[in-house]
């Protein structure tokens, strides 16, 4: 008779969820739990992307584990230790033997997670002050920054309702709660060949990535140096395509490797050969954020630029940090692209900066276009851009 597996969810990654269970108790408890995945029933790429998966997640992280048939274990618990056996038997059999080890911080019920977020407003030549903001995972209760309480609004993606706290007070790290599977959703997240990843030590195709958060879904396209940008709205990503140009080519990527890849962050980074030396391009996206940010870096001085593929009118408002298209496109919205450092614009969708090594930027959409909500703006987004802080989440007993 066939045996109906659970589920066993460490972080992003899926397991089969095997009879047994050792712990120890005390004043450090402690979770080990092992098992095997194989092909078949899993396809090869399966096997070996869990296998990569398992051997990148970081000691000493704290990830959401979740049992489908020991729901008491549920909790946050810290990565002790992890290793994992391959196997293959040529045109047969695939077998990946693994083994966890945890430190338990605590119960869904008796943790909270501490949103730290830090650092100083993004340094800008317009004089802005920029709006602190944080999104939390989507299923959160109990959000507390003491006794100033942010204001919020309710933004619409593919994974469901996001909450966007503005006006985080200064110097204050949110605390908020979550069941174990809720601290996952809305999570910022990296796919390669189409397969989630966990952590950082991964091989990726230059061509075959994506980064998504639910509200902004960013991959390469076919073209030199093009992305595909699609924002979320009435129910479906909407394409828009960004050129970056580095002396007004569009770099082929040789390489992508992962930066940061957690729950609340992730980014990607693209390198290009230049003769002479390189170019690098940094994309970060955020839990709960409208935009993709980017940094491009060339070896050696040069006009770096960002534009709409298919050009849209719009204001040259280059002296305030950003440009947004005049009028809606067919979808209701209104592109969005900005950068925290002077830069030439256009009236096409077109930005630049001549003789230079650096270019920070983002490229976005208001949904709603003219009459997008109050935090979906344009002014808004450029002003959240500027405002973004660095986080990081622990998890800490109630």
């Amino acid at each position: 008779m066939a045996v109906d597996w659970g589920t066993l969810t460490v972080g992003r990654i899926a397991l089969r969820e095997t009879f047994p269970v050792s712990e120890t108790g005390g004043t450090a408890p402690t979770l080990s739990v092992e098992g095997q995945e194989a092909s078949p029933d899993l396809s090869r790429a399966e096997v070996y992307q869990l296998h990569e998966n398992l051997l990148a997640l970081e000691v000493g992280k704290i990830q959401p584990v979740t049992f489908s048939d020991k729901e008491e274990r549920n909790g946050y618990y810290r990565v002790a230790s992890v290793s994992a056996s391959l196997t293959e038997y040529r045109d047969d059999l695939i077998l990946c033997d693994w083994k966890l080890e945890f430190d338990r911080v605590g119960a869904e019920n008796e943790t909270d997670l501490q949103s730290r977020l830090t650092g100083a407003v993004r340094a800008n030549d317009f004089a802005l002050s920029g709006e602190k903001t944080h999104a939390p995972a989507l299923s959160h209760y109990g959000y507390y920054t003491g006794a100033t309480a942010p204001s919020s609004m309710t933004r619409t993606g593919a994974d469901g309702a996001v909450t966007l706290y503005r006006g985080i007070p200064t110097a204050v790290s949110p605390r908020w709660g979550a069941t174990a599977a809720g601290a996952l959703t809305g999570r910022a997240r990296v796919l390669s060949e189409g397969l989630e990843l966990e952590g950082l030590l991964h091989a990726m195709a230059p061509d075959a990535w994506s980064l998504s958060n639910g509200l902004v879904n960013v991959s390469p396209n076919a073209s030199a140096g093009v992305l595909d940008v699609a924002s979320y709205s009435g129910g479906a990503y909407r394409s828009k395509l960004w050129r970056v140009t580095v002396a007004s080519a569009g770099p082929v990527w040789d390489s992508a490797s992962l930066l940061r890849n957690d729950l609340e962050m992730v980014r990607v980074r693209l390198t290009a050969s230049r003769s002479p030396g390189r170019v690098v391009l940094d994309l970060t996206l955020r839990r709960g954020s409208r935009v993709i940010e980017g940094y491009l870096q060339s070896g050696s001085s040069a006009t770096l630029g960002v534009a709409l593929v298919s050009a849209e009118t719009c204001t040259n408002t280059a002296a305030s940090g950003y440009l947004t298209a005049t009028s809606n496109d067919a979808s209701g919205n209104r592109f969005v692209c900005g950068s925290a450092r002077t830069f030439t614009g256009s009236t096409n969708g077109t930005l630049t900066k001549s003789s230079a090594t650096s270019l920070d930027f983002f490229t976005g959409a208001a949904i709603g276009g003219g009459s997008a909500v109050s935090g979906d703006a344009a002014l808004d987004l450029r002003n959240q851009y500027i405002g973004f802080m660095a986080e990081q989440t622990y998890g800490v007993r109630r």
